[in-house]
């Protein structure tokens, strides 16, 4: 999301302004295992609550005026014109199963406009409630920085509908040139593609209407700026707008390298010294699979830590006794006059919220989109089914249920934050309690999505949209809540067993008693040998025991 390009460590270095940083993965509808498309999303934040945004469509009077606001601050930008009719939206996805998800990557910050009206955000939300298809949308959104110019810097957006994905970057183009330079381009059907904070789209196909499109002053700007002088073939959207330094390569596409990775493991060992600052030959925009991705998968590489590659953040010593893969803010530190940085994982502590969008051709529009929905970090959230056709969002996902001033129980977001921070704190052992009532909850929710597709396909060709709609709301809605109340649970149940740095013995889920009433003795689980034996080698003598 939203920070300026400037320096070698931009990603890593706090400042006054919040600082923003998402991930998001894309699949072509021949690259997943039942035909759907996919598209992902982490919005990560230190100052975003998260909550399932909801707009029902709605038709307004000639000369409605809407007020745009930015989604990072709520600062007010201005006013454009509404349209005679807007579609329903469902957090990021609208009735019509267009989904819209993005990245911020800065890029040159001569070319923010701030006296433009459409941020990114608003340009995700106001689309959602005008277009119909991908194309659509990307449409919509440039005609919108068109006319009323566009506000934030460099931005890559995941647009997908049941047939198409596509990846598009645009930047403004500074005060003085209202709008904005931007190119799309279309992932092949059978590719994964994902972006993570930095412009991926290097040189495009300047003749293929059908697959690429582009502002037709994207190369000549560059050219008018001095950001490029060479044959319009070899233009680089990426090199010209937004060159790579360390942070966008360690910190952003080591990102997209660990997605790519997971499914082609042979391919990604070429771009590994990319990734270190070695080679200048980026990684491609997407690449062929070497499986079918099911929407489990999505969810699985959200929570990535970079496990089992050579970024692994449970494997130095920052993951200290307890393998912790978080690293927090700061994200760089000074030794002796010389600065270092912390792995930046797709999945981090800071998500407001996250989704998996799942959309589907063969399906009724209200049945055949999902927004798989979950708050708070990805690796500790669950994701819970909400179909594009729902009329009302669950209470605990709801806006003004709690916020980031204030504690609430009926929260999911407060909820899963509780639950996340106490395994924050001796993650190896948290962590095992955690995964399996996670993966419990996903399973019954995948293994239930064919029985509730058909149940809901059924009704609209026999009770109409609104019963199916009805029925959807009810089974979203009732699904969320109970997750939630089993995440609480969940956090009673952690506190209880790990109290104190303790492990209280249990049998066949209960807690054993001493047979006085008492709990039995705990077990003392300690530290790892690794930690004991950094604290001997750094206390010296200081802690030996001499006699």
């Amino acid at each position: 999301m939203r920070k300026v390009f400037a320096s070698l460590l931009l990603i890593f270095v706090a400042a006054t302004s919040p600082l923003f940083a998402c991930t998001s993965l894309l699949a072509g509808r021949n690259a997943t295992s039942d035909g759907s498309t996919f598209i992902t999303y982490a919005a990560d934040s230190h100052t975003l609550y998260g909550e399932l945004y909801f707009w029902p469509a709605a038709t307004y009077p000639k000369g409605t005026m809407l007020k745009i606001n930015e989604w990072d601050t709520g600062k007010p930008l201005g006013e454009i014109e509404q349209v005679e009719k807007t579609y329903a939206v469902v957090g990021n996805m609208n009735e019509y199963q267009l989904a819209i998800s993005e990245t911020t990557w800065g890029g040159r910050s001569e070319l923010v406009d701030t006296t433009a009206i459409m941020d990114y955000g608003s340009l995700i939300y106001v689309t959602l409630q005008r277009a119909k298809t991908a194309r659509e949308a990307i449409k919509v959104m440039t005609d919108l920085v068109k006319k009323y110019g566009y506000y934030s810097s460099g931005e890559t957006f995941s647009i997908a509908d049941p047939n198409e994905v596509w990846m598009m970057e645009m930047i403004g183009k500074g005060p003085n040139n209202k709008g904005a330079v931007w190119v799309a381009v279309r992932i092949p059907d059978d590719c994964i593609a994902a972006h993570a904070n930095h412009a991926r789209i290097h040189q495009f196909a300047l003749n293929d209407k059908e697959n690429c499109l582009y502002s037709p002053d994207v190369i000549s700007f560059a050219r008018e700026k001095g950001y490029f002088d060479g044959l319009n073939k070899d233009f680089s959207f990426a090199a010209a707008y937004a060159p790579a330094d360390f942070s966008a390569l360690r910190g952003c596409e080591a990102r997209v390298w660990s997605f790519f990775n997971k499914f082609d493991p042979e391919g990604m060992k070429l771009y590994l010294s990319y990734i270190k600052g070695e080679s200048k030959t980026p990684m491609p925009l997407y690449i062929r699979p070497n499986k079918k991705l099911t929407v489990q998968d999505m969810k699985d590489a959200m929570r990535d830590h970079f496990e089992g590659t050579p970024f692994d953040m449970t494997q130095d010593i920052g993951a200290g006794p307890f393998e912790v893969p978080y690293r927090f803010r700061p994200m760089t530190f000074e030794v002796d006059s010389t600065t270092y940085v912390n792995e930046r994982a797709i999945a981090t502590q800071q998500t407001g919220f996250t989704f998996v969008a799942q959309m589907r051709s063969w399906l009724p529009n209200p049945v055949g989109g999902v927004l798989w929905f979950g708050v708070d970090d990805a690796n500790t959230c669950v994701y819970v089914p909400m179909y594009c056709g729902i009329k009302e969002v669950p209470e605990c996902f709801r806006h003004g249920n709690g916020n980031l001033l204030e504690f609430s129980w009926t929260s999911a977001f407060w909820i899963h934050n509780w639950v996340a921070n106490m395994a924050y704190s001796r993650y190896n052992w948290m962590i095992k309690d955690i995964r399996p009532l996670q993966q419990e909850i996903e399973t019954a929710f995948n293994t239930m999505q064919p029985a509730i597709d058909k149940t809901a396909s059924e009704m609209m060709t026999n009770n109409g949209e609104e019963a199916t709609c009805r029925f959807l709301t009810e089974y979203c809605c009732g699904q969320a809540e109970q997750t939630t109340a089993r995440w609480k649970k969940l956090g009673e149940y952690l506190l209880v067993k790990h109290l104190d740095g303790n492990l209280k013995k249990e049998k066949d889920g209960k807690f054993l008693e001493n047979g006085y009433g008492q709990p039995a003795m705990p077990d003392f689980p300690g530290y790892s040998q690794e930690y004991y034996r950094s604290i001997a080698e750094s206390t010296g003598d200081r802690l030996k025991v001499t006699f």
